[in-house]
């Protein structure tokens, strides 16, 4: 399995404490089955001030560590990013991290308020060529009220990670009724463990994959924990990664396509024919709102 959201990176900020934790947390990630973890601290301006260099420094003498300890664990970079101004121009300077360096970036929304501009924020993130992942929807204390928000965002061409402890009960009724509620309706790309520490939060991925497999089957959770993972690792367009059921609720890969241009200019730009599925459609209903 690859998990795409955790905190192993020692106070840096929420998550593990100091290197011993990490160190025992990647001994459970193994144990678990994990065989590579993107290292996704919060960037979170005046709380969790961390930078695209600072992270990767951390990641790289923390995967040193490990390699020392003759641990079979392979890290990889990425950020736990919370929204704020400025996101694309962060992405294209290096101050904010996606996922390995590739197109997919983890965006934490506010966990309790349903924040101005959230769709028209994202929407400028896909314009530029980048695939916002939301990270525990199901957390979120507004998205029962507005869960609509949430289908009209994968619609769009959003993709959406759940929590494993999220299936396990871990955070309550309510985001375990979410949580298998977004598995049943297909909305759900990815689960991760976002993993703190060694006993309230720690690494559980293949138990929140069991209890998955018993609503969608071994084949899409395979999709959840490995394949779609590994082709975020690779960078592959959003496309190739989604199922036939995920393809039609995100509105046809098809659909509104443009052919020869070019969106965004910075690592994460791709053709416009590779824009993910329902932007330009998106991009029109904005621009009516707005008018």
């Amino acid at each position: 399995m690859i998990d795409l959201h955790c905190h192993l990176v020692p106070a840096i900020d929420d998550g593990a404490r100091d290197l011993a934790t990490s160190l025992a947390m990647a001994e459970m990630f193994v144990a678990d089955g994990v065989e590579i973890v993107a290292c996704t601290p919060h960037i979170l301006p005046g709380v969790y001030p961390n930078t695209g260099p600072q992270i990767r420094a951390a990641v790289a003498e923390l995967q040193a560590a490990i390699e020392k300890a003759q641990m079979p664990l392979r890290l990889t970079t990425g950020a736990d990013v919370h929204l704020a101004p400025g996101l694309v121009e962060g992405l294209r300077s290096g101050a904010i991290l996606s996922l390995a360096d590739s197109r997919y970036i983890l965006i934490e929304p506010p966990h309790h308020i349903l924040p101005a501009r959230f769709e028209e924020t994202l929407f400028e993130l896909m314009i530029a060529g980048y695939v916002p992942i939301i990270t525990h929807p199901e957390r979120l204390s507004w998205a029962r009220a507005n869960y609509a928000v949430l289908q009209r965002l994968a619609n769009q061409g959003v993709w959406m990670q759940i929590t494993a402890g999220s299936l396990t009960g871990k955070f309550g009724r309510t985001p375990l009724y979410l949580a298998e509620r977004m598995l049943d309706e297909g909305l759900v790309h990815i689960i991760a463990s976002d993993a703190h520490d060694l006993k309230a939060r720690r690494p559980d991925l293949a138990e929140g994959a069991a209890l998955a497999t018993k609503r969608v089957g071994d084949g899409e959770v395979r999709h959840l924990v490995s394949v779609r993972p590994r082709g975020i690792l690779e960078n592959a367009p959003p496309e190739e990664l989604l199922t036939a059921r995920q393809s039609a609720i995100s509105g046809g890969i098809d659909e509104h396509r443009a052919t020869g241009a070019v969106v965004g200019d910075g690592d994460g730009a791709y053709g416009a024919s590779n824009v993910p599925s329902g932007i330009r459609g998106f991009g029109r209903r904005l621009l009516e709102r707005f008018r």
